[in-house]
C-alpha cells in the first residue's frame, strides 16, 4: 500500500520534477542537487499527508534551490492552503509559489466526479485500485471536463480508465494523463 501511494505521488509530482533536472549550474551545484533531492522526499511525503486531499484532487511540485513550486487543481481552497503551509515548515524551503488551482464549485462536476469514480472503480480490471486509502487514479472535472492525473499498472488500465470515464453521461471530453508503471505490459 505504501509502495503504491509512492509511486502514485511520485508520478503526479514527477511533472515538477522535470522543471528542476534542467535548473542553470552554478559553483554550488552539487550542494543545491543534495537540497533538492532531500527536498524532493520531503515535499512528496508532506503532500500525501494532507487528510483532505483525495482521489478528486492532483498535486504537482518542482523543486529548483530553495524555492518549491506546487501544481494542481484541488476542490477545496483548504487543501491549497493547507499545501502550501506544510511545504513551508519544511527545512530548506526559502519560498513557495503556490499555482494550484481551486477548483469551481458545481453540483454537475460533482455529479459526474462521483458517476466517473463509479464507472471506473467498479471495472473489474481497475477495481483493486480502489482498495488503497487514496487511489492512484485522480479524477479532476472541470466545467464538465474530465482529467484522469495518477499511475497505473499496465497501458491496458490506461486504457480502460479512459473509455470508462468517457462513457459517463455529461462528461464534455476525457484527458487520459495517467502514467504507466510498466509501459511494456498490457
Amino acid at each position: 500500500m505504501k509502495r503504491a501511494l509512492n509511486m502514485i505521488l511520485a508520478a503526479t509530482l514527477a511533472v515538477g520534477a522535470m522543471g528542476s533536472a534542467f535548473a542553470g549550474s552554478n559553483g554550488n551545484r552539487s550542494g543545491d542537487a543534495r537540497l533538492e533531492q532531500r527536498l524532493y522526499g520531503e515535499v512528496h511525503h508532506a503532500l500525501a499527508m494532507i487528510p483532505q486531499f483525495t482521489v478528486f484532487d492532483h498535486l504537482a511540485y518542482g523543486v529548483n534551490g530553495g524555492t518549491v513550486t506546487l501544481y494542481g487543481q484541488v476542490r477545496d481552497a483548504f487543501v491549497k492552503d493547507v499545501a502550501e503551509k506544510s511545504v513551508k515548515r519544511l527545512e530548506g524551503v526559502e519560498r513557495v509559489d503556490n499555482r494550484i488551482e481551486v477548483l469551481p464549485a458545481s453540483f454537475n462536476d460533482d455529479r459526474i466526479r462521483s458517476r466517473v469514480a463509479f464507472a471506473v472503480f467498479n471495472d473489474p480490471r481497475l477495481s483493486w485500485y480502489a482498495m488503497d486509502p487514496l487511489p492512484p487514479i485522480h479524477i479532476i472535472v472541470k466545467n464538465g471536463h474530465v482529467d484522469l492525473q495518477g499511475v497505473v499498472r499496465t497501458q491496458t488500465d490506461k486504457d480502460s480508465a479512459f473509455i470508462r470515464a468517457n462513457g459517463v453521461s455529461g462528461v464534455f471530453s476525457v484527458e487520459n494523463h495517467l502514467q504507466v508503471e510498466q509501459p511494456n505490459r498490457g
